[in-house]
């Protein structure tokens, strides 16, 4: 079920919790950003496409919506898309040339509703100025976050997510050990790529968010973390690379998950 909650005055998170058996729940974010041009900042699962066009109009008609910002291409991004884009002719998606060519392999995006902004360019939205990031961490080379200056949010993408065992909306209501283990457990299955950095360098990354000193960091699997948490989750993902690598279950361990989720209790 999607469900909706306020980070910030102007700012709503659309959230559901996606199941890994053996594993813990997956938060899956959008987030609605409101001001004289409202953006919608990715548009919830595939999977999920029926129950988030509900939950994003409860708390904005989709009409109103003037910019879409697609973080990435993966299928719990892009989920009501095309959708939106059919009811509001004047809605226009934010991404990069790599994101249109990534989508253009599946469901093309028409050309004349996209626009370009690259890690380190800006966007004026209305009252507000959008610089984009690319995050420390990522799983698709379309990835792009951003910082809004009028919020002082970072938008981080799936950068900081975690594997929960329960999902609050206040990430600071989580204990440090267990938000520690899901985040670097997360970073290990979604950006293995973390073990063969140089740690010199991923600090200097990190350092970047630091030294934006976001008031709150949003990420697309994390619940809202306030600025004040900034330093825990940097700790998280410079952990990573010394972490254990996650090797999933074999073909033995899936028939055993599989007997165990179709057993019939008593």
């Amino acid at each position: 079920m999607v469900n909706s909650y306020k980070a910030a005055p102007d700012i709503e998170v659309l959230t559901s919790n996606f199941p890994i058996p053996g594993y813990g729940l997956v938060p899956i974010n959008a987030f609605v950003i409101k001001g004289s041009e409202p953006v919608l900042v990715d548009t919830g699962a595939a999977v999920e496409s029926e129950e988030f066009m509900p939950a994003l109009r409860s708390v904005i008609d989709p009409g109103e919506l003037k910019w879409i910002w697609l973080t990435h291409t993966d299928f719990d991004h892009m989920g009501s898309l095309h959708q939106l884009l059919t009811e509001n002719p004047q809605l226009r998606v934010i991404t990069t040339f790599l994101g249109m060519g990534i989508m253009d392999l599946s469901a093309p995006l028409p050309l004349d509703r996209v626009h370009f902004v690259n890690p380190g360019e800006k966007i004026t939205v209305g009252n507000r100025t959008l610089t984009a990031i690319r995050p420390p961490a990522f799983d698709n080379p379309s990835t792009t976050g951003f910082y809004d200056d009028r919020s002082g949010v970072f938008f981080s993408s799936d950068c900081f997510g975690a594997l929960l065992s329960a999902v609050p909306q206040n990430a600071a209501d989580l204990s440090g050990e267990d938000l520690q283990d899901g985040q670097v457990f997360w970073a290990t299955v979604d950006s293995p790529w973390l073990h063969k950095v140089d740690r010199g360098a991923l600090a200097r990354e990190l350092d970047g968010i630091r030294k934006m000193a976001p008031k709150m960091i949003l990420s697309s699997h994390l619940p809202a973390a306030p600025g004040h948490m900034r330093e825990r989750l940097l700790g998280s993902l410079a952990a990573v690379p010394t972490a254990q690598s996650f090797v999933g279950p074999n073909q033995a361990a899936f028939e055993q998950m599989l007997k165990k989720m179709t057993e019939v209790p008593g």
